[in-house]
């Protein structure tokens, strides 16, 4: 029987979203699955109950690099399970490639999905800003970083009492000390909690053109939300960017004023219940993924919304 090993992320002594959804995954590819925890995270391991068992290999809860990489090469050393998943985050970046490399096992980096095949899997990878997919075969064992949000998390968020085994893990003597984590100041809204999002793309124009969308937020008692370009000329925070660099949304409502529908923008948008695309070029990927469209001017719409409203 194959055996998965999920290597879970933590912060603030509660697990990552993309841990769940690594479990999810891991369980629907049948098999043993087993949760790596570090620090005092196997205090939680009733919340990891789609695993079917628990590996603690100790060391502090406060992230270090190359601990973090030398307890796992020590752990895989040993017990040596088919599949290793990874989250494709800085977390995953910093500990996959060093452990694959002194183990001699192949990495494949921001895995959108995984199937168990002939003794291995295959893996279909987004590369290039989701503008290429890559399909990738390897044999076991192999690690596989998942990209966030690739995958259900709700399936992988599961109670239960797997069991729990300590690892002595070799940790050596590194170099990298954990000092401080530094967090960034509260945003003043959430927008992966909006119902309803109004989104902004170079269309607008301006920066004193974004108070049009603000009003036509406050009408709908919606939020507003940007495209990268936006966020980098500091036309909004970085709170308010929707994309790969940005948070994932999944409003009921998605309106997207003058975007063209980048493939990274895409990524973080494409699950909205309902996507209404407002631009003028009838060309624009954004109508790709629509369900609704107008090759017409945003601001003469918006105009004649809030007339109605």
């Amino acid at each position: 029987m194959s055996e998965t090993f999920v290597v879970t992320e933590h912060l603030n002594g509660e697990f990552q979203d993309i841990t769940f959804e690594m479990l999810g995954k891991a369980k629907s590819l049948g098999g043993n699955v087993t949760a790596v925890v570090f620090g005092s995270m196997k205090d939680k391991a009733s919340e990891l109950g789609a695993a079917d068992a628990v590996i603690s290999v100790g060391g502090s809860d406060d992230y270090n690099p190359e601990e973090y990489a030398a307890a796992l090469k020590s752990l895989l050393n040993e017990k040596n399970p088919d599949l290793v998943l990874v989250g494709s985050t800085s977390m995953g970046m910093d500990i996959a490639t060093p452990v694959g490399t002194a183990l001699d096992i192949p990495v494949i980096a921001y895995c959108q999905a995984i199937e168990a095949s002939d003794g291995g899997y295959t893996c279909t990878s987004q590369l290039y800003g989701g503008k290429m997919d890559v399909e990738s075969k390897v044999s076991s064992p192999a690690i596989v970083m998942v990209s966030s949000g690739a995958f259900d998390g709700e399936s992988g968020r599961v109670s239960g009492s797997p069991s729990v085994e300590d690892f002595s893990a070799e940790y050596g003597a590194g170099k990298v000390r954990f000092k401080a984590l530094l967090s960034p100041e509260a945003a003043d809204v959430d927008i992966t909690q909006s119902n309803i999002l109004v989104a902004i793309g170079r269309g607008i124009g301006s920066k004193d053109d974004v108070e049009v969308a603000e009003e036509l937020a406050k009408a709908l008692k919606a939020d507003v939300a940007g495209t990268r370009p936006l966020i980098d000329a500091g036309w909004l925070p970085k709170s308010r960017q929707v994309g790969k660099s940005g948070l994932k949304v999944k409003p009921k409502v998605y309106i997207a004023l003058g975007i063209s529908g980048a493939p990274e923008h895409i990524e973080g948008m494409k699950d909205s219940s309902t996507i209404i695309a407002i631009n003028t070029d009838k060309n624009a990927p954004i109508f790709d993924i629509a369900h609704y469209g107008m090759t017409e001017d945003l601001f003469d719409v918006v105009e004649d919304l809030m007339d109605e409203l």
